[in-house]
């Protein structure tokens, strides 16, 4: 990983979350980011992969459709509204069970490998305590210690 990042590079945290979806709004905000130009730059390769990938296809969405959708401007509220009618209404359930993924993402299971890797190359694997891809997410920009 590169220096730390500017906050103002920065999308959300991927605990934040739109109508009770986590990660939701950090994906919108890398978009309106990155197409502003400001996006840090170590968030550039995942784009529209991993935690992102993830999230399209739970909502059923592509993300070159959400991503179009984004850019035309609108809330995240909006956004989720129109990622929705475009296919299916999440009920509760639906949330809780990705945000129950997305909260729990790292912790034995097929990231796991890349958040060790990722905890090394930052200088943070020693860091016994970082379990999860969120948690870190957060650490390594700065939101956490």
């Amino acid at each position: 990983m590169s220096a730390k990042p500017d906050p103002a590079t920065l999308p959300c945290s991927p605990a934040d979350e739109t109508a009770g979806l986590k990660y939701f709004p950090r994906m919108l905000g890398k978009i309106r980011l990155h197409a502003a130009g400001k996006l840090w730059e170590d968030l550039h390769a995942n784009l529209g992969k991993g935690s992102d990938a993830a999230c399209t296809a739970f909502l059923h969405v592509g993300y070159d459709d959400l991503k179009a959708r984004v850019l035309q401007g609108g809330t995240d509220q909006e956004i989720l509204q129109w990622c929705q009618e475009q296919t299916r209404p999440l009920n509760d359930t639906d949330k809780l069970v990705w945000n129950h993924y997305t909260m729990k993402l790292g912790i034995n299971d097929h990231t796991t490998p890349m958040l060790i890797k990722r905890k090394a190359d930052s200088g943070l694997g020693d860091r016994d305590d970082i379990q999860t891809m969120t948690h870190y997410m957060d650490v390594d920009e700065g939101r956490l210690p």
